[in-house]
C-alpha cells in the first residue's frame, strides 16, 4: 500500500525543471556578460591602436614628404641652367660627354636617383649613368607620361617601372625652354628602397597607392603593383598597355575585405587572406591612410597587425568580468549556506571574499598603470615633431650661451668707457669747455654704437624664424659669426687668418641668419679643439668656381681620429664631454635646406670642414 499522498509525487519533476532552468539562465547572462565583456575591450583597444596607428602613418608620411620635397626641385634649377640650353641648342659628342659628366657628378651627390636629359623628339642625349651598362643615353622615351606631360605643361610626375634598368621609381620633369621653343625634358628619377628598408624595420605593412589603387611602393614588397579594389579587364588593360608596370598581373592584395569599396572608401580593419610581412594567414590587421601633399591621388597605407592586442584585451576584460561574477556568485552562495554552516564556514568565506577584492584590486591598478603607459606613449610620439622643430633653434641658443661671456667683456669696456667720458664731459662743461666736452660726447657716441652693433648681432643670431631661401652676401654671414666668435678668439689667443682680404664677397642662395648659426657651430667646434693646443691659429678661406662658393675653416689642433671620422654626422655621436653631438648634424640639415654640402676634409695637420653654397641663377654664367 502506497503511503505517500497523491500530490507528493508530481512535485519533485517540476522542482528538477526549474533547477534545470535556473541554470541554463545562469549561463546564459554569463556567457552574455562575458560577451559583452569582452566586445567592449576590443572596441577601447582598437581606438587606442588606431591612435598609435594614425602617428606611425603620420611620422612615415613625413619621412615620405621630406624625400620628395628634397628632389622636386632639382629638375626645375637644372631646367634654368644656361649651360644646360647651350648644350642642346648645338648637341655635339664632347658638349654631350660633358653634360653627362656634370650629371654624374651631381647624381653622385644625390644617392640612389638618375638623372638625365631628354631632346625635343624624347631621345636620352645625357645621362647620369652614361657609363654604366644599363645607360639611359641613346633610348627613345617620347611614349612616357612624363616627356609629354611635361612638354605640353611644363612639369611632370609619373611612378613606373624602368624599361632598362627594370627598376621603379619616380620621374619628375620639367621641360627647357629655349629662346625659340622647348629644347627637352631634363629628368630626375628617384627610388625609395631606402625608405621601403625603413618601413620594414616597424613590422607594419607600409606601402602608398595611386589614383587607380595600384601599390607602387612600400613593404611587403611582394605587395609591389597589387591592386587595392578589383580592377576591370578593361581598365587592367589599359594599364598594362601604358608598360608603367611592365607585365605585373595586378592582382588584388590578400586582404579581406578589400582594402577600399568600389566607392573608395577605407576599409577600418581587415584580414590577412594568406602569410605576409611575417604575418600569419588569417591575421586581423586595422587599416589607417593618409593623403601624400602634392602628389595628385597618392595615399599612404598603413596595417597594424591587431588581433594578439585585441585578443589579450577581450580577456582581460573576460577575466576581470568572471572573477566579478565569480565574487559574487560566491558570496551569494556562502550566504545561502550560512544558515546551516555560519560559524564554521564564516572565517574561510571572509578569507575569500578578502582575496577575491585584493585580486579585483591589482588587475585594476594593473588596467590603470597600462592605460597610463599607452597615454604617456602617445603624448611622446606627439611632442616628437615638435622637439625636431626646436632642434636648430636651441643649437642657436646653446651657442649663444657659449659666446655670452665674451660678448659681455665686450659691452663692458665701451661701458666702462663712456662712465668715464662722461664724468669727463661735466668736469669740462662745468669749466667752461664746451669743445672738449662735445669731443667726450662724440666719443660717448660712438662707443653706444659699437655696443647697439654688438646687441643687434645677438638679437639677429638668437631671433627664431621661418627659413627664407635668397642670394645673400656671404661676407656678411662670416662677418657675423666672427664679431660672436671673436671675444673667445682674444680670450685663447688664436691667429685667424681670413683669406678674404682684398677680394669681393660672393653672392649665395641662402638663410641669412640660419648660414650665420652654421659658420658659428664650425667656429666654436675648431676653438675647442685648440683648447690645449701651443700658438693656436685658424684659418678662413673661400674659392668661387662652377656656379659654387666653397668656404673652408682649418685649425691646427690634434685633428679627427680615423675611427670618429666615420660617424661625425650621426646624431648624439661627439668626442667633447660636455658636447650632446647635434652641432655638425643641424648644420649640415641647415645647409641641405638650400642646396649646400658640409665635409670633413682629410688633411695632414688639424681639422678642416668646407661647406659648399650654390651661386644665385642670376650670379652664375
Amino acid at each position: 500500500m502506497n503511503l505517500l499522498p497523491s500530490s507528493a509525487e508530481p512535485r519533485r519533476p517540476s522542482a528538477w525543471a526549474a533547477r534545470w532552468l535556473l541554470a541554463i539562465a545562469g549561463i546564459a547572462l554569463l556567457a552574455g556578460a562575458l560577451w559583452g565583456a569582452g566586445a567592449w575591450a576590443r572596441d577601447r583597444a582598437l581606438r587606442d591602436l588606431e591612435a598609435q596607428a594614425r602617428v606611425s602613418a603620420q611620422l612615415s608620411l613625413t619621412a615620405l614628404g621630406h624625400k620628395l620635397d628634397k628632389f622636386r626641385a632639382i629638375p626645375r634649377v637644372l631646367a634654368q641652367d644656361t649651360a644646360l640650353e647651350a648644350v642642346l641648342e648645338s648637341p655635339t659628342p664632347h658638349a654631350l660627354e660633358d653634360l653627362s659628366r656634370r650629371l654624374e657628378a651631381l647624381g653622385r651627390e644625390l644617392g640612389p636617383s638618375v638623372l638625365y636629359v631628354l631632346d625635343a623628339s624624347g631621345w636620352t642625349v645625357s645621362s647620369s649613368n652614361w657609363r654604366e651598362p644599363d645607360s639611359f643615353v641613346g633610348h627613345d622615351y617620347r611614349f612616357r607620361p612624363y616627356f609629354r606631360d611635361a612638354m605640353s605643361a611644363r612639369d611632370a610626375a609619373h611612378f613606373a617601372l624602368g624599361v632598362v634598368s627594370h627598376e621603379a621609381g619616380l620621374y619628375l620633369s620639367r621641360r627647357i625652354d629655349g629662346a625659340r621653343g622647348p629644347l627637352g625634358v631634363v629628368v630626375l628619377k628617384i627610388g625609395f628602397r631606402d625608405l621601403e628598408s625603413a618601413w620594414a624595420r616597424s613590422g607594419m605593412p607600409q606601402f602608398v597607392t595611386d589614383g587607380r589603387q595600384v601599390v607602387l611602393l612600400g613593404y611587403p614588397e611582394d605587395w609591389h603593383y597589387r591592386v587595392a579594389r578589383p580592377m576591370s579587364p578593361v581598365e587592367a588593360v589599359q594599364v598594362r598597355a601604358s608598360l608603367q608596370f611592365g607585365a605585373a598581373p595586378l592582382d588584388p592584395l590578400p586582404l579581406e575585405p578589400s582594402l577600399v569599396d568600389e566607392g573608395l572608401a577605407p576599409a577600418p580593419l581587415l584580414r590577412l587572406t594568406r602569410a605576409a610581412a611575417g604575418l600569419d594567414k588569417g591575421a586581423r590587421v586595422l587599416h589607417v591612410e593618409l593623403p601624400v601633399a602634392r602628389m595628385d591621388g597618392w595615399r599612404l597605407h598603413l596595417l597594424k597587425p591587431v588581433s594578439a592586442d585585441l585578443a589579450r584585451a577581450a580577456l582581460a576584460a573576460q577575466a576581470l568580468t568572471l572573477l566579478a561574477l565569480s565574487a559574487v556568485g560566491m558570496a551569494g552562495w556562502w550566504a545561502a549556506q550560512r544558515r546551516r554552516r555560519a560559524r564554521a564556514l564564516r572565517a574561510a568565506r571572509d578569507a575569500l571574499e578578502a582575496e577575491v577584492r585584493a585580486r579585483t584590486g591589482e588587475l585594476r591598478l594593473a588596467n590603470e598603470r597600462l592605460r597610463a603607459e599607452m597615454d604617456e606613449r602617445r603624448r611622446t610620439e606627439a611632442r616628437l615633431h615638435e622637439m625636431q622643430d626646436e632642434l636648430v633653434q636651441a643649437n642657436k641658443l646653446s651657442l649663444l650661451g657659449q659666446v655670452a661671456a665674451g660678448v659681455a667683456h665686450e659691452i663692458n669696456q665701451p661701458v666702462g668707457a663712456i662712465r668715464t667720458y662722461a664724468d669727463n664731459a661735466g668736469e669740462f662743461l662745468r669749466r667752461g669747455q664746451a669743445d672738449r666736452a662735445r669731443e667726450n660726447l662724440s666719443t660717448i657716441a660712438r662707443l653706444t654704437e659699437r655696443i647697439g652693433g654688438i646687441t643687434q648681432e645677438l638679437r639677429a643670431f638668437s631671433r627664431k624664424r621661418a627659413a627664407c631661401v635668397e642670394s645673400v652676401e656671404l661676407d656678411a654671414a662670416l662677418d657675423g659669426a666672427l664679431m660672436l666668435a671673436g671675444p673667445r678668439l682674444g680670450r685663447q689667443g688664436v691667429r685667424l687668418e681670413d683669406g678674404r682680404a682684398g677680394r669681393p664677397s660672393p653672392r649665395v642662395r641662402a638663410d641669412a641668419m640660419r648660414l650665420e648659426q652654421v659658420f658659428v657651430n664650425l667656429l666654436h667646434n675648431a676653438l675647442e679643439a685648440l683648447a690645449d693646443t701651443a700658438r693656436p691659429r685658424i684659418r678662413l678661406s673661400v674659392e668661387r668656381g662652377g656656379g659654387r662658393v666653397r668656404v673652408r675653416i682649418e685649425d691646427n689642433g690634434p685633428g679627427i681620429d680615423p675611427a670618429a671620422r666615420e660617424r661625425l654626422f650621426t646624431p648624439f655621436f661627439t668626442t667633447r664631454a660636455q658636447g650632446v653631438g647635434l652641432g655638425l648634424v643641424i648644420s649640415r640639415d641647415i645647409l641641405a635646406e638650400f642646396g649646400g654640402t658640409l665635409e670633413a676634409l682629410d688633411v695632414p695637420e688639424g681639422a678642416a670642414f668646407e661647406v659648399v653654397l650654390a651661386e644665385p641663377m642670376e650670379d652664375t654664367e
